[in-house]
C-alpha cells in the first residue's frame, strides 16, 4: 500500500510544472531540488521553506499552505530576469496535479535578487494550498 502524498510533495509538481512549460524550458531544463558542484549554469533550484496545516473543526485534514522557494541561477543579469518571468509566468495563479497530487492554488509571495558563487540569482516565493 503506498503512502498518500501531501503537501511535503509539493517540490514534485512545482518541478513538474516547470519542466513542462515551454518558456522555461527554452532557457533551461536543468530543475534540482538540490544543486551539485558539477551543475552548469543556467538552472532552477527549488525547496520546500514553509508549511502550515490548518485543521478543521470536524479533525479533519484541512488544506495545507506551504511556501516553496523557486531560485533561477544564470550567468548573466538579463538571463536571469528573463528565466525569473518565465517561471512566474508557469506558477503564479496557476493549478496543476502531478502524480496523483493536486496543486489548488499557487501565487508569487516574495522575490530577491543576488549574485553570488558567480552566479546571478534569481529568488521567488511561492504560496502553495495542496
Amino acid at each position: 500500500m503506498a503512502v498518500p502524498k501531501t503537501s511535503l510533495s509539493a517540490g514534485a509538481v512545482i518541478r513538474a510544472v516547470l519542466l513542462a512549460d515551454a518558456e522555461v524550458a527554452a532557457r533551461t531544463n536543468k530543475v534540482f531540488p538540490v544543486a551539485t558542484d558539477s551543475a552548469e549554469l543556467p538552472y532552477i533550484l527549488y525547496r520546500r521553506m514553509a508549511l502550515s496545516s490548518t485543521p478543521q473543526k470536524s479533525r479533519q485534514p484541512g488544506v495545507d499552505e506551504t511556501q516553496i522557494e523557486v531560485l533561477c541561477f544564470t550567468s548573466g543579469y538579463v538571463d536571469g530576469i528573463e528565466l525569473a518571468e518565465a517561471v512566474r509566468s508557469a506558477l503564479d495563479q496557476r493549478s496543476a496535479e502531478s502524480n496523483g497530487l493536486r496543486m489548488r492554488a499557487c501565487y508569487m509571495i516574495d522575490s530577491e535578487e543576488a549574485y553570488q558563487d558567480d552566479a546571478f540569482v534569481q529568488q521567488l516565493v511561492f504560496s502553495v494550498k495542496i
